[in-house]
């Protein structure tokens, strides 16, 4: 049952809007990183003093961000035509290793968001987004694949080499994605924009044996409105989301699920549509979180974020 009891959350905005989208904020135990995505950059952000600077620049319109257990920064590329659509390993040298950039022949969509989980095996997502990735994303003609799926990298020789395997096959532009604390579930954001495609909070069982998906529980579905884009989990395993527009239904929110997907909470958010959060801090209970316009905002919560790669 929705807690109305709960104390709002402020948010306090660190860095104004550029105009268009920020994505995949991380925590590595220092510092804060988010993606610019339409400007093809990284950006850093001090927790301490909240300054925020350029981390890393000509990303080919970055947008999910991810650890592995070696520190090293996975990042989904949407980028042009030519030289992107592909995820990829920012090692710790500043070198670009490039993990996937197609399936079956073909190339990627425009991946989106990804995941590692504790075998090293990588995870992202791949709608394709109209208008994502640059002016060449705007026509749905350049979508290659025939789906728009969850795919699942398996490491070979401690990540010299990725196989890539197709894990979803009832999904219209996965968005956000993440495990339960003990993997045995992957939570996908199912985000539809046409009419006809839906937008629910969806629990897939892991098959321990070979990581293949078994069949999607809806958890939670959210009709007509805007679902979820980001989610990250607290440290007592509830999903805690950006979801909903300036349009219509509850509005732009940061939403708490339990795992079953009951509504525990939801906290406004100042903004027209929240992309992405993340957990940071000395203890994990400051919750940053991204928008369309670009803002970053971040706010004191009275929850814990479970740690991830690196930490």
């Amino acid at each position: 049952m929705l807690n109305t009891m709960a104390t709002p959350w402020q948010f306090e905005q660190l860095d104004p809007a550029y105009g268009k989208v920020t994505e995949g904020p991380v925590w590595n135990g220092e510092f804060l990183l988010f993606t610019r995505i339409q400007q093809s950059r990284i950006m850093r952000c001090d927790h301490a003093t909240g300054a925020v600077t350029v981390f890393r620049e000509n990303t080919n319109h970055s947008n999910g961000l991810a650890y592995d257990a070696q520190g090293r920064l996975i990042a989904c590329e949407g980028g042009d035509q030519e030289n992107a659509r592909r995820v990829v390993r920012y090692e710790h040298d500043g070198a670009l290793t490039v993990l996937c950039a197609g399936f079956d022949g073909k190339r990627l969509n425009i991946p989106n968001d990804v995941v590692v989980d504790a075998r090293g095996r990588i995870w992202f997502t791949d709608p394709f987004y109209e208008g994502a990735a640059g002016s060449w994303s705007a026509d749905r003609t350049h979508q290659d694949l025939d789906h728009e799926s969850i795919f699942r990298l398996d490491p070979h020789d401690h990540g010299a080499s990725y196989t890539a395997a197709r894990v979803t096959f009832d999904t219209t532009r996965p968005n956000g994605l993440l495990f339960s604390r003990e993997q045995r579930t992957l939570y996908v954001a199912q985000s539809g924009r046409r009419a006809d495609e839906a937008r629910q909070l969806r629990a897939y069982p892991v098959n321990d044996e070979d990581g293949s998906l078994g069949s999607a529980r809806v958890l939670h579905d959210f009709g007509e409105h805007r679902g979820i884009d980001g989610m990250r989990l607290d440290a007592a395993g509830n999903i805690v989301a950006t979801a909903g527009w300036e349009i219509g239904g509850p509005g732009p929110s940061i939403y708490v699920f339990s795992p079953d997907g009951e509504v525990l909470e939801r906290h406004p958010v100042p903004c027209t549509r929240p992309t992405n959060c993340c957990f940071a801090g000395p203890d994990l209970s400051t919750l940053y979180v991204t928008t369309i316009e670009g803002f970053l905002f971040r706010a004191r919560t009275n929850r814990h974020g479970l740690p991830l790669f690196p930490l």
